[in-house]
């Protein structure tokens, strides 16, 4: 199982990272470490003092799949779920001004805490999937997926085109804007159409 991760998919995020916006989606990957152990906390990193959240709709592929035509893309996808792409910002912006890779930034262990997966057919055709995140109760983030750049079909033609799909494989999605600095002692939940399905602390 591994992990793929699509940033710069929303243009108000791009924005208020100055990031420019892309003509084909950007990827990363996390590798399976990065996952949260289901009711175990987060535990800030020594390495960063800059973690920022990111909630994202995740998709869970369901069959193998290489070089997906786009119209045919939505027949791979068995789950989806809310999670988040804890990045560690300072180290990001080290490894940006080097030319380097972002692994040190976003690969780091349990960086891709995952929600409850959910049937991904009951939201086949619906092409505005609302999601949230909350710290401490209050929101921080919201998009829904009419807002990306490049969606969903587009997103598992590009991969395949690069990458073979697997089953369980998952893929984030991308970020809306209003991503953030934790802390310790937060408490982050994520929505997927207004259902909790990932809540932890941040230690």
């Amino acid at each position: 199982m591994k992990i793929l991760c699509i940033g710069r998919n929303y243009a108000e995020h791009a924005a208020e990272l100055k990031n420019d916006i892309p003509a084909e989606p950007v990827f990363f990957l996390k590798p399976d470490t990065a996952l949260l152990p289901p009711g175990q906390a987060f535990y800030l990193p020594d390495f960063s003092n800059d973690i920022h959240h990111e909630v994202e709709l995740v998709l869970r592929i369901g069959k193998e799949g290489k070089h997906i035509q786009e119209e045919f893309a939505s027949r791979y996808i068995d789950g989806i779920t809310v999670g988040v792409d804890f990045t560690a910002r300072d180290v990001q912006q080290r490894q940006k001004e080097k030319g380097l890779p972002w692994e040190p930034a976003k690969a780091f262990d349990h960086s891709a805490p995952v929600g409850r997966i959910v049937p991904f057919e009951s939201f086949l055709g619906n092409d505005a999937i609302h999601f949230s995140l909350t710290r401490n109760g209050q929101e921080v983030q919201r998009g829904d997926s009419s807002l990306m750049l490049f969606p969903f079909n587009r997103i598992l033609a590009h991969l395949s085109r690069y990458i073979t799909l697997r089953k369980g494989d998952l893929i984030f999605t991308g970020t809306p804007k209003g991503v953030g600095a934790v802390a310790a002692g937060d408490t982050l939940e994520a929505f997927l159409e207004g259902e909790s399905l990932l809540r932890f602390d941040v230690k």
